[in-house]
């Protein structure tokens, strides 16, 4: 039946996949004059706006959506159909209304069943959408992960946001409400960098490259009903248009109109660290090749910054599995005197359990090795939940951020977690600032912030001693220490522990 079922899991073939690529002549558009001058008291460096939140983040998308002229290029690992995603969608659509080219490059992984959503965008004459690696659609997807184990299971996990060729935007927020403070449930604490400057057209080339790679295939030769017709595209948006029409005057939309970015935007008052910077990326190619093939990886351009640490390290990493290599790494680090800091997701706060489980095998050895290591402590507020939908009910915050600031001079921010499946299986994309005033401000938030926002954990032994992890952190405005995983239940801490028994690793 294994068998029967690959034999049918295949994908089209010649077929035509027309190259296209960024405009560079872009320098006359109306995001290129706005910050003109700014560009030329910099030249040669890059400006850099760091958003820190996810109402700023969506404001930054919108403004500059509303303000192309040319072109939006599109890339996502995760396109949600939410609010998020249809306020997103929408801004999209209205753009290539005004005749500005929209390229739209998404993976697969969330995209079953909602071929036909994305032919109707296709369809507008002047978006394209392209699907990364695509499952086939001949047979189940379930099926693909045993019969195509090792294909399907790659995914292109880049973010990146370019308009105009003038503008970008890098970091960790996919296209959902939890990304952008719109989810009254969970909110991922999150991080993006908008940046001018030579960077955008680095960035716009590493795009060119996975829109043109053999695995983004146009979803319409992957599509199997019939095309949308008119009609049917018509109705579509017609009913777009009345759900983000209804949304005009709900909290999320004056929350994000009176958010900081919102108010600097409209008071001309957006500031912009000056610096050099580096593209780091995987190459599409990665996909295809063995896994110790290192030459499609992002991994050996960030290998020189960890090496060069004197001082100090603080990394944050949603999902942070360093295994044996990357532990010794560290420890070594801060055996000759590096201060190594990291910042990653409690139990109770980490939207993938598995990747606890590999990860608390770790945690012995780096606060042996000198390591110091915080857990995400958060709870959303009614008045947090309020401010972004209105409802209430159970919520938590997760760390979804992926950051590293080397000696408070350079900063990494991107979509790249320190997991295997990140290093090794994916696609990444980030950059890496060297804009001292951004890093020391970023270092310094951590300095003032990571005790009120984190567990401190501590490796402490017993009159028998024994070695016991002990979690020191802020509960209802007290300090407090906990001998188990804070706000996880005996039978979340059982199941755990024995998936990380398992030789998992390297799927994390």
């Amino acid at each position: 039946m294994i068998l029967m079922i690959a034999g049918c899991a295949t994908l089209p073939k010649n077929f035509d996949r027309p190259k296209s690529y960024a405009f560079a002549d872009t320098e006359n558009s109306s995001l290129a004059k706005t910050f003109a001058k700014e560009k030329a008291a910099h030249p040669g460096n890059s400006g850099f706006h760091v958003l820190g939140n996810g109402l700023d983040a969506f404001v930054a998308r919108a403004v500059l959506s509303q303000n192309a002229e040319r072109s939006i290029d599109v890339q996502y690992f995760i396109y949600h159909n939410d609010l998020v995603g249809r306020l997103f969608t929408d801004l999209l659509l209205k753009a290539a209304d005004r005749g500005v080219r929209v390229r739209l490059l998404v993976d697969d992984i969330h995209l079953g069943g909602r071929d036909f959503g994305a032919m109707v965008m296709d369809s507008h004459p002047n978006i394209e959408v392209r699907i990364f690696n695509p499952f086939s659609r001949n047979v189940g997807r379930t099926s693909q992960f045993v019969t195509r184990l090792g294909s399907v299971t790659r995914r292109m996990h880049n973010k990146s946001f370019t308009v105009d060729n003038q503008f970008t935007i890098l970091g960790g927020r996919n296209i959902g409400n939890e990304y952008f403070e719109a989810d009254p449930d969970l909110e991922f604490e999150d991080l993006d960098v908008m940046a001018i400057g030579p960077v955008v057209k680095e960035v716009s080339s590493v795009f060119d490259r996975y829109w043109n790679s053999e695995l983004a295939y146009p979803v319409s030769v992957l599509f199997k009903g019939k095309p949308p017709t008119a009609e049917q595209v018509e109705k579509l948006r017609g009913e777009l248009n009345k759900y983000v029409a209804d949304q005009t005057d709900s909290e999320y939309l004056r929350a994000l109109r009176n958010s900081d970015l919102a108010n600097k935007f409209r008071m001309d008052q957006v500031d912009f660290g000056w610096g050099d910077a580096e593209v780091v990326y995987d190459q599409p190619e990665k996909l295809l090749h063995g896994f110790s093939e290192n030459q499609y990886h992002l991994s050996p351009m960030l290998i020189p910054y960890w090496k060069a640490v004197k001082k100090e390290l603080i990394i944050f990493s949603p999902y942070f599995v360093p295994g044996k290599s990357g532990t010794a790494f560290l420890t070594q680090l801060a055996q000759r005197g590096v201060r190594v800091r990291i910042l990653t997701n409690s139990l109770a706060s980490n939207d993938v359990g598995l990747v606890h489980a590999g990860y608390m095998k770790y945690r012995k050895d780096l606060l042996r090795g000198g390591v110091e290591l915080y857990e995400l402590n958060k709870k959303l507020s009614r008045k947090e939940r309020k401010v972004k939908k209105g409802t209430s009910g159970s919520s938590k915050a997760s760390l979804h951020a992926k950051s590293f600031v080397f000696d408070r001079k350079q900063v990494f921010i991107g979509s790249l977690n320190l997991d295997p499946r990140a290093l090794v299986y994916n696609t990444e994309i980030g950059v890496v600032l060297n804009v001292p005033i951004i890093a020391e401000e970023m270092a310094k938030w951590f300095d003032e912030n990571i005790n009120q926002l984190a567990f401190r954990l501590e490796l402490k032994k017993d009159e028998n001693g024994d070695e016991n992890l002990l979690w020191h952190g802020v509960v209802n405005g007290k300090e407090h220490t906990f001998d188990v995983e804070p706000y996880a239940g005996f039978w979340r801490r059982f199941g755990i522990s024995i998936m990380s028994i398992f030789p998992i690793e390297s799927q994390l």
